[in-house]
């Protein structure tokens, strides 16, 4: 009687532990772009459910625009049309893939990749990124918000406040990361950062955030977008609380200053760079830390402030 007893316990046990949610070591579920993986290998003419969220992806991103199209009606319906094939080649060019405009393996794996919500392109079709007039040898992927959007000369001593709307486990040290963080900029620009209160004036508001939190830019729980900010000089940047956070990433977390980084660049003016090297790349993936600037981050800074 006694084994079967155990062997009801241990039975009893097993099923618990395989059932216990654990955030640490358990990977990330619930992918808000994981629809996509149903649609792979989708191509013009095809109608198939789920179709019209990929539209809503895209255009989120800055590829798709059915409003500038007055006399087509396929923005919310799931038909693979001549301009949902037209965004789906401008997304494979951007990120360096064969622009066939199938959703193939490569297209999909890349599409859902945890990324930053800023889009990648702008969604007037303006053209954003920079182009070398003096030199036809050198490449650059770097790119600008519209305008460009900088700081003022007289705006180079910039101070940043933290004001968050949830508490998130490991964020702990999150001050010291991002003035760790803020260094890495000032270290190849003219720009000083400075600390304040939370109810002190500054030019840069940080926080982290769930869900709908004030902005035209929700989140959409773990995975999907991790963080995102503004453009000069509206100075805010937001961080996705329901993100596993460690200043140590383990296989499943996100690094604090790998993001921090490439937010603060967009705080900074800088836009999405097509360089997988650079810190202003779009994607980043779980348990990797990419901290330093490559050569097309600072470069992007440095031509954006004349500073070369």
């Amino acid at each position: 009687m006694i084994p079967k007893t155990f062997q009801l316990f241990g039975a009893i046990l097993l099923l618990f532990l395989f059932q216990l949610p654990n955030r640490i070591q358990s990977k990330p579920s619930g992918n808000p772009f994981g629809f996509i993986q149903h649609l792979e290998g989708c191509h013009k003419g095809e109608s198939i459910s789920g179709l019209k969220d990929l539209k809503r992806y895209l255009e989120k991103f800055g590829y798709l625009n059915y409003a500038k199209k007055s006399r087509n009606n396929h923005a919310n319906d799931d038909e693979f049309d001549d301009l949902l094939e037209a965004a789906i080649k401008d997304y494979q060019h951007y990120y360096h893939l064969q622009a066939t405009g199938v959703l193939d393996n490569n297209t999909v794996s890349q599409m859902t990749k945890p990324r930053c919500g800023v889009p990648d392109v702008v969604k007037n079709g303006t053209n954003k990124h920079y182009h070398n007039p003096k030199s036809i040898h050198s490449v650059a992927h770097f790119s600008f918000f519209p305008g460009p959007r900088r700081w003022p000369a007289e705006r180079s001593h910039l101070r940043y406040r933290f004001r968050s709307s949830v508490q998130v486990p490991g964020t702990g040290n999150f001050r010291s990361i991002c003035a760790q963080a803020f260094q890495r900029w000032a270290q190849v620009t003219h720009f000083t950062f400075e600390e304040v209160d939370a109810n002190s004036e500054a030019e840069i508001e940080i926080g982290f955030h769930r869900r709908f939190h004030g902005d035209s830019d929700p989140f959409d729980g773990i995975s999907g977008t991790f963080a995102h900010a503004t453009a000069p000089t509206h100075g805010r940047c937001h961080f996705d609380g329901d993100e596993i956070w460690s200043g140590n990433p383990g296989p499943n977390e996100l690094d604090l200053e790998s993001v921090a980084v490439h937010e603060i660049g967009h705080l900074l003016g800088l836009d999405h760079s097509e360089d997988p090297n650079a810190i202003m790349y779009s994607t980043f993936d779980y348990g990797i830390t990419k901290r330093d600037l490559g050569t097309d981050d600072i470069q992007g800074i440095r031509t954006l402030y004349g500073l070369q």
